[in-house]
């Protein structure tokens, strides 16, 4: 079963506080199981790039079932590359994303983009956490 909109809408909204909190202007993502968008936003002075980004995370982190940080030290693994190519590009294996899961299932995924990495998954954390 995917994460529910009133699901990715608690995250998000918990997401966004934080980001305000911070004073970080970011793009917030949330993919379902198959990377599919389920809600999207990019506050106030993100940059354009921050939205595709966090999505790209978010999909990278829903893909392996981790978050994505996990992914960088295996970034130019063939495997790796060849998703990232076969789905032309939208799989981003950079720290700022974490899956969502509902006990024991993957049912989505959020990313963040604009701030640094390390701010990026602690933003996703604090949304993740609204659940």
């Amino acid at each position: 079963m995917a994460i529910t909109l009133v699901e990715a809408e608690r995250i998000m909204a918990a997401a966004k506080a934080k980001a305000l909190q911070m004073n970080v202007k970011v793009g917030i993502s949330i993919v379902d199981p198959r990377g599919d968008l389920v809600a999207m936003l990019r506050l106030d002075g993100a940059l354009w790039r921050t939205a595709p980004i966090s999505r790209g995370k978010a999909f990278a982190s829903v893909a392996f079932g981790q978050a994505s940080g996990a992914l960088q030290a295996r970034a130019d693994s063939p495997v790796i590359r060849a998703l990232m190519i076969q789905e032309e590009g939208l799989l981003i294996p950079q720290q700022g994303a974490v899956p969502i899961m509902r006990g024991n299932e993957l049912i989505g995924a959020i990313g963040v983009s604009g701030a640094l990495s390390s701010e990026d998954e602690e933003i996703a954390k604090v949304g993740l956490a609204a659940l």
